[in-house]
């Protein structure tokens, strides 16, 4: 199995600060997952979602990284690697963002970030997992060069797999 570099945890863009989470971010966290429409977590589960989140950044080497404008220094999402239904190897990236952030760019400039990190770790090649009926990021994920690998049905829906090789 190849040996990776870490990534990079704090990425900055033209507009955009992406930096590990804090427990301190529970609340707009909570207040990110409250817009799935799905209920609002408690903050305990939200700390304890950080919590496991950092772990798996200290034995990963990968991390989801909040992101924020540069300038007016609020959460808009965040934006980064994970396994998810993918591999260590070849990993999948990740992005979220509050409704009020949308439509903006921030997606794609965050997403560049991270694709530019996961370079840098040596790796050759990321994957993606979409619900087919997000077409604002299966549009983010076409501007970045990832190409439709298959569909695949799920619990919640249809999903599709899209991988991009890496310089």
């Amino acid at each position: 199995m190849p040996s990776y570099e870490t990534m990079s945890f704090h990425l900055e863009t033209e507009r955009l600060v992406l930096r590990p989470w804090a427990e301190s971010d529970a609340a707009e966290l909570r207040a990110l997952h409250a817009e799935r429409g799905k209920g609002t977590p408690t903050v305990e589960y939200t700390r304890s979602l950080i919590a496991k989140q950092l772990t798996a950044t200290a034995t990963t080497g990968i991390a989801l990284l909040r992101v924020q404008r540069r300038d007016e220094g609020d959460l808009i999402g965040y934006c980064g690697l994970i396994i998810g239904r993918s591999t260590l190897e070849e990993p999948e990236i990740a992005y979220e963002l509050f409704q009020r952030a949308h439509g903006r760019g921030y997606a794609t400039e965050a997403a560049r970030a991270v694709l530019d990190a996961a370079a840098a770790t040596g790796r050759t090649r990321l994957w993606s997992t979409v619900g087919t009926w997000n077409a604002p990021s299966l549009r983010v994920l076409d501007k970045l060069g990832f190409e439709r690998d298959r569909v695949s049905m799920e619990e919640n829906g249809e999903v599709v797999w899209l991988t991009r090789s890496l310089p």
